[in-house]
């Protein structure tokens, strides 16, 4: 904590800077907003449609269908594993915890390097270059943010505000009479 010190007409001005860095907190925040935002919508729309989800996603581009034949019962699991990660990480956001950001990135972590691993070694037929290309990428961004997350998180536990300034102020010295 750093502490300044003004001098005003009527006392001294008191400044507080913790040392927090917020560029972590900014980092953080969003990193854990976007696996948030990942993990609800690809779970939802696994859990909730599963036969659209096996045959268009992501935004049509079939990377599901062309990994072998369809079975509700892996989807919808797939579908609770992303719920499940996306709920940790908006836990953390909502509680602003690096404790919890640090168990969600380590959850997707977990999720993610296996899961990348398979995509990298069996590209399925039926994908273009391109569009393995795009599945790889995808794939692995998950471990990477999640690596981001374990290293990115502060400290510090919780971001602490810094604290309002405030003035000290001295009475003034009365003159004495004049006579």
């Amino acid at each position: 904590m750093r502490i300044s010190l003004r001098g005003t007409g009527d006392g001294v001005r008191v400044n507080f800077r913790l040392e927090v860095n917020r560029r972590r907190w900014i980092a953080l925040f969003a990193i854990l907003g976007f696996l948030a935002a990942v993990g609800a919508l690809t779970g939802l729309w696994a859990v909730v449609a599963p036969e659209s989800f096996y045959d268009s996603y992501p935004f049509g581009l079939h990377w599901v269908r062309g990994d072998g034949p369809y079975n509700h019962h892996l989807i919808t699991d797939v579908g609770a594993f992303f719920l499940a990660l996306g709920a940790i990480s908006g836990a953390a956001l909502w509680y602003r915890d690096s404790v919890i950001a640090r168990v969600a990135g380590f959850g997707w972590l977990v999720f993610g390097v296996p899961h990348f691993i398979y995509h990298a070694f069996h590209r399925p037929e039926a994908l273009t270059t391109l569009s393995y290309t795009f599945d790889v990428l995808a794939v692995l961004l998950l471990p990477v943010l999640a690596g981001a997350i374990l290293l990115v998180a502060p400290r510090e536990r919780f971001p602490v505000p810094e604290p309002a300034p405030f003035t000290l102020r001295f009475p003034r010295r009365q003159q004495p009479p004049r006579r």
